[in-house]
């Protein structure tokens, strides 16, 4: 269990944290010519190996590196504008199958838990990232089709601020679970309609407000789900 959850954070770290968002342009423009899709790769195996920390383990993050892009060229080949939320949910599933896959290979020898690295710790952090970046591009991902244009030509707003502000109410969520505070999740709902919602009532803008309305309880609901299966695993 530990291995997998070892590997599942250095996926989720490189390909949503440590992917800024010109490598991902330039990869799709450039696809196999882009620098960025091999430093990707290459930094997928980095990752595993440095939490595995393992010499041993070299093939396996040799194997991660190779099949990640594989995988990625594939990706940037088939995959048109209008296949993009497709090819995203492809793309992962077959990464993830190569990580069971390594971590179904690796049953002889091994993982010693470290002091930062104890099973429940490492679980905690993988939950954490997950709903940070991952998150947001899963939601963003998943309701693309209904972005409204008003959505697109935001003026007056800090840049970037849906993103973070996903981001938090996502990690208040995780923490009251956790701390076993469900209605303080309600009342962090209840705010962010005083305020988001009032705003969007006076746009009278229904579409703007039924994807806003979508998204908001997408974030929660990933939240909430995550944190029932990480106090069930605790």
């Amino acid at each position: 269990m530990i291995l997998f959850l070892k590997l599942l954070l250095a996926h989720l770290l490189g390909d949503f944290v440590f992917q800024p968002d010109h490598w991902v342009k330039e990869k799709e423009s450039k696809k196999h010519k882009s620098p960025k899709l091999y430093l990707h790769a290459l930094l997928h195996g980095l990752l595993s190996m440095a939490f595995v920390a393992e010499v041993s383990f070299w093939p396996y993050a040799m194997a991660i590196t190779s099949s990640h892009f594989l995988i990625d060229w594939i990706k940037l080949i088939f995959q048109k504008k209008s296949s993009q939320k497709k090819w995203f949910f492809i793309d992962q599933v077959l990464h993830l199958i190569i990580i069971v896959g390594i971590t179904l290979a690796w049953t002889e020898q091994e993982i010693y838990p470290s002091v930062f690295f104890q099973e429940k710790s490492i679980l905690l952090i993988t939950a954490i990232v997950f709903l940070t970046l991952p998150a947001s591009v899963l939601i963003r991902i998943l309701i693309s089709s209904w972005t409204p244009k008003t959505e697109d030509n935001r003026q007056g707003s800090l840049q970037n601020a849906g993103k973070y502000i996903g981001i938090l109410e996502r990690l208040f969520v995780f923490t009251f679970i956790l701390t076993n505070h469900w209605e303080a999740i309600g009342f962090l709902l209840a705010a962010k309609s005083v305020f988001r919602f009032g705003d969007l009532r006076e746009s009278r803008d229904r579409k703007l407000t039924e994807y806003v309305l979508i998204g908001t309880l997408l974030s929660f609901g990933l939240a909430v789900l995550v944190g029932i299966f990480s106090e069930n695993l605790w």
